[in-house]
């Protein structure tokens, strides 16, 4: 039993990801809708929204002056937060997970890429030669939280296999978001601040090859890297996927070492703790003292931040970016081309692209379907993969503006998009049988097969 409490969180099984996960997604489809709500009434406080967001707040530091309005301090500032959670899973995936062999990680990976593709073209065909052709990146997100929440009001019915094979395509598809909002959606580039931040992150890098194992080492660098990524130009978020890259993953024992330092303490608290009136605290307190010592500071530090994240951070960032009042001018932009861009890349694009690229995949040999997985189970995930709304909401500020006369068409067309793939996600795979196993047939047979 005292191996199984101290076993459970140095492994952090799937299992409890996807449960944080999932309750996430739901108290972020809960601020959203209350969100636009309160933005359309006017009773009690809700007279205040969404105007509130362009409050300015100020912070004065010797030297140092950061004004900028509520709704920049969340998008800018505690979004980092997310960006650093989304680092340390992505970083998880690569050296330990589902993307950790080549052929484990060939099926969401291409998923991931036919899912991040196909929107953005069919995005680029309607908007071609438009003012918003700039926003194709739109439609390519996937929300993780959302899509893992439809999942868990599934239940039984969804293999354990789907839930992670979509995970990982939207860790796969957040990497790729990363590299989209780095590489085209900085607007003016100030190199001297860029330089800064290499020369903080190349410390950091420093520290990880020193084996520096102290979060206090690398968290107030990380505030000193955002800053300069603020200044740089280049989007002030990406400074959490770079401080996750530094931070140690691997935890310090070998297999064999760690299991032989748990004999020890549990050996010694036997020892110490075999009277009757030995208080039980001292169990406790060796057990999270060990664990502080063997579990890596990535592990640790994803598992304090993310419920703060999944039940602070993006609900907030979603109350605060979806208060938007539904005109009659944002209902009738979603048939305008960036309207349908966004609706057709992310309720027909998303589906589209994961699926047909996870069926070549398979059908070359690169790759096979997860365990328990049909087909039709694997079009499922993909169309939930359409569920775009955090990041898409965010690339949207980025590509069009947080007050352009296109934003709140876009957000519409999100909210639109996300609910229908949501809704047609769960209907696909309610309706399919969660015990019916893939067979090799229908690994080599056709996707509608």
């Amino acid at each position: 039993m005292l191996v199984e409490l101290l076993v459970r969180p140095l492994t952090r099984p799937f299992a409890e990801f996807f449960r944080r996960e999932a309750a996430g997604g739901i108290v972020l489809m809960i601020s959203a809708a209350l969100a636009v709500v309160m933005a359309n009434t006017s009773w009690g406080p809700a007279r205040y929204f969404p105007a509130i967001w362009d409050e300015h707040l100020r912070i004065m530091l010797p030297g140092l002056s950061l004004d900028h309005t509520l709704l920049q301090w969340i998008n800018d500032g505690l979004m980092t937060v997310f960006f650093l959670i989304v680092g340390l899973e992505i970083k998880r995936e690569v050296l330990d997970g589902e993307l950790a062999s080549p052929r484990q990680a060939a099926l969401p990976i291409a998923g991931a890429l036919g899912g991040m593709l196909i929107p953005a073209l069919l995005f680029a065909l309607f908007n071609h030669g438009t003012p918003t052709a700039g926003g194709w990146g739109i439609p390519m997100a996937t929300d993780i939280a959302f899509a893992l929440a439809v999942l868990q009001l599934l239940g039984p019915r969804v293999p354990l296999g789907l839930k992670v094979f979509l995970t990982a395509l939207a860790i796969v598809d957040d990497l790729g978001a990363v590299v989209v909002i780095a590489a085209f959606y900085t607007r003016e580039l100030h190199l001297h601040y860029l330089y800064l931040a290499l020369g903080t992150w190349g410390v950091l890098l420093v520290f990880n090859a020193l084996r520096v194992r102290s979060l206090w080492a690398y968290l107030p660098l990380g505030v000193v890297l955002w800053y300069f990524m603020l200044e740089s130009g280049i989007h002030a978020t990406l400074a959490g996927v770079l401080l996750a890259v530094a931070i140690p993953f691997r935890i310090p024992f070998s297999r064999q070492e760690l299991l032989r330092r748990v004999d020890e303490r549990l050996a010694l608290l036997r020892a110490e703790t075999h009277e009757p009136e030995a208080d039980p605290r001292i169990i406790s307190e060796e057990l999270e003292e060990l664990h502080q010592r063997s579990s890596s500071p990535a592990q640790r530090l994803e598992h304090q931040l993310h419920s703060v994240v999944s039940f602070g951070i993006v609900p907030l960032f979603a109350f605060a970016n979806t208060s938007l009042v539904i005109e009659p001018a944002a209902v009738q932009g979603l048939s305008s081309p960036l309207g349908l861009g966004i609706l057709v890349g992310l309720v027909m694009g998303k589906p589209l692209g994961v699926g047909t690229l996870s069926w070549l995949t398979v059908r070359l040999g690169w790759a096979a379907l997860p365990p328990g997985v049909a087909w039709r189970q694997l079009w499922g995930a993909g169309v939930l993969a359409g569920i775009g709304f955090t990041m898409s909401i965010f690339v949207t500020l980025l590509a069009l503006g947080e007050h352009s006369s296109g934003t709140n068409v876009a957000k519409l067309a999100i909210l639109t998009a996300s609910l229908t793939a949501g809704a047609l996600g769960y209907l696909l795979l309610r309706s399919t049988s969660a015990a019916k196993s893939a067979t090799p047939d229908e690994a080599a047979s056709a996707p509608g097969s």
